[in-house]
């Protein structure tokens, strides 16, 4: 498996891991072609055997200290291998700021146990955040530069 940088040549196979990941809070094509294209953001793709299996973008907002994972998804057939691990710490890797954010579905038990794993702790709750009224976890990391 690689990272890789995402461009807009990958907005098919990106297309794919939405449509596989997510149900009615997949991201529209215009969000999706300007998380591919926006220079602020950090988007980097997993690529095995040639094929991309999975996304990650990072949004920079260094005037406030902080950066935002505003989406990361691996398709159903590649999870459990590590891969989502691998995006989140290369993500983060790039992104200049102290403190880093993130949101998850509470009932997303596997992705809320990786952002555990991996230093994120819950600061605070944005209820009926999602269309079928879900609610979300806000996660943050703070890390020493």
């Amino acid at each position: 498996m690689d990272i890789l940088s995402a461009s807009i040549l990958d907005l098919g196979p990106l297309q794919q891991i939405e449509r596989a990941s997510f149900d009615a809070d997949r991201w529209p094509l215009l969000d999706l072609m300007a998380a591919l294209t926006f220079s602020d953001v950090v988007r980097l793709k997993a690529v095995v055997d040639g094929h991309m299996v999975g996304f990650i973008a990072g949004d920079q907002r260094a005037s406030k200290g902080l950066s935002w994972i505003a989406t990361i998804a691996v398709l159903p057939q590649f999870r459990q291998q590590g891969i989502g691990r691998a995006l989140l710490e290369a993500c983060e890797a790039k992104l200049m700021t102290p403190r880093v954010r993130l949101c998850v579905r509470t009932d997303n038990a596997s992705a809320i146990r990786l952002y555990e794993q991996t230093g994120y702790q819950r600061v605070d709750m944005w209820y009926h955040y999602y269309k079928d009224r879900a609610d979300a976890m806000v996660m943050e990391k703070i890390r020493g530069l």
